[in-house]
């Protein structure tokens, strides 16, 4: 099998890096060959942070992300990092968005959300060792629970979509069955899930999508809560295993028109994520592989994030052709995907990077080769260097070719070395 081009360029980057070890042989001698083959360990903008943008909003969010993505990739991260994330957690188990002075109590009032908690135990679950921040994650989100099931925005807000499917994806990942998380009313995070959904009474392109609460009391179809909420209703949370060989058609949700007025929906969770998946497949298709944002007052263009949610989502659901076709858009140079990924300051966005190693994992293909460029790399260099990356077949042959063939240029160089010595070494004593 040929290698990828993202191995290639691994290659070519050892190849660039022999080259420089003859240069220093030469002068220095073979003691200087791993030196200068040693990689430089990139610096965090702040101690354990991924990112160097303002992490007021977002910094536990992309953090959690980041963590998840590695974690499906191989990639251990470091150990400050990790302790950065733990850190985060207030006294009560809640995480805020971020908080600078982790010394100073929270607010239980307005620091702490149930979305940010929910990655958060989602990605400490992940890097193992943190049962009892994770725990103590669990018990707030439990304890914040809505009678309907759900969760809001913040403790005891209406619930919403990507609320409560956050939480189910903790739950989830913290091997608890989110169907028995039930509220002082009984209600299950499925049951308030499927109070979102759109149905036969909405317009045909709508139908099957899921609304991110209600507004002014009607269901309003949002491709960002039904990229969520389909994942949700599967019980399952940011990391999706990939989807296997199988293909399952999309099918869209049976309405029937006969009585001009069925207002039918999906009666269980699962039928409710395949109504979603097939509304998400109608959008992507209608926009030739991507989303717009769907939110009030949100600019015109693809809508990346949830273009790579509603990748994760169609794969999650088992929906491998619709889910391979999108990923190929945001594969392709012409989408600029990797302008948006690369974030606002140019400086690369862990939490971008994340969504689109996430989306490429699930849907089956490498995110070390998305369309040339290797996510995992990019997404690694954002932050503290990892403790350690796991290394694919592919790569260790790659590794294993290319540094017997460094070393056998360098020894060969010392070789070479030593000979002018002995050569010069002879003419001096000829000359004397």
């Amino acid at each position: 099998m040929a290698p990828s081009p993202a191995a290639r360029a691994r290659r070519a980057t050892r190849i660039r890096r022999g080259a420089t070890v003859l240069a220093g042989v030469a002068v220095l001698g073979a003691a200087a060959a791993p030196a200068a083959l040693a990689d430089a360990s990139p610096s965090a903008a702040a101690p354990g942070l991924y990112g160097s943008a303002d992490p007021k909003f977002d910094g536990v969010f992309r953090q959690s992300l980041a963590f998840l993505a590695q974690h499906a990739t191989g990639v251990t991260p470091a150990r400050p990092a990790i302790d950065w994330l733990a850190g985060q957690q207030c006294a009560d188990g809640g995480f805020p968005g971020y908080r600078a002075d982790t010394g100073k109590p929270c607010d239980t009032a307005k620091d702490e959300f149930p979305d940010q908690t929910a990655a958060a135990v989602q990605a400490l679950a992940a890097v193992g060792g943190r049962g009892e921040q994770v725990e103590k994650g669990l018990a707030w989100l439990k304890g914040h629970q809505n009678g309907d099931g759900g969760w809001g925005m913040t403790p005891g807000a209406e619930s919403n979509a990507n609320s409560t499917a956050a939480a189910v994806g903790a739950f989830a990942a913290a091997g608890q069955d989110p169907a028995k998380v039930r509220s002082k009313d009984g209600k299950s995070p499925y049951d308030a899930l499927l109070t979102f959904q759109l149905g036969c009474d909405a317009p045909d392109g709508d139908r099957g999508a899921f609304a991110w609460a209600p507004q002014k009391g009607k269901l309003n179809a949002d491709n960002f809560a039904s990229a969520a909420a389909t994942t949700g209703a599967l019980g399952k949370g940011y990391l999706v295993e990939p989807a296997g060989k199988e293909n399952k058609p999309v099918r869209p949700l049976a309405c029937s028109e006969g009585d001009g007025g069925d207002k039918a929906k999906p009666k269980d969770a699962p039928a409710a994520a395949e109504a979603a998946a097939a509304y998400l497949a109608k959008k992507l298709d209608a926009g030739r592989g991507h989303l717009e944002a769907s939110m009030p007052g949100a600019p015109k263009g693809p809508d990346y994030g949830t273009t790579a949610d509603a990748v994760t989502a169609l794969a999650a659901g088992g929906h491998r052709e619709a889910a391979g076709k999108t990923l190929d858009w945001l594969k392709s140079a012409d989408s600029k995907t990797m302008a948006w990924a690369e974030g606002d300051n140019g400086k690369g966005d862990p939490g971008r990077l994340a969504k689109l190693v996430l989306a490429a994992r699930a849907a089956g293909a490498d995110p070390r080769d998305f369309g040339g460029t290797d996510l995992v790399e990019k997404l690694n260099a954002t932050g503290p260097a990892p403790e350690s990356v796991a290394t694919s077949d592919e790569e260790k042959k790659d590794d294993k070719d290319s540094s017997s063939g460094n070393w056998w240029f360098v020894a060969v160089a010392f070789v070479a070395a030593v000979g002018v010595g002995f050569l010069f070494s002879n003419r001096r004593k000829k000359q004397r």
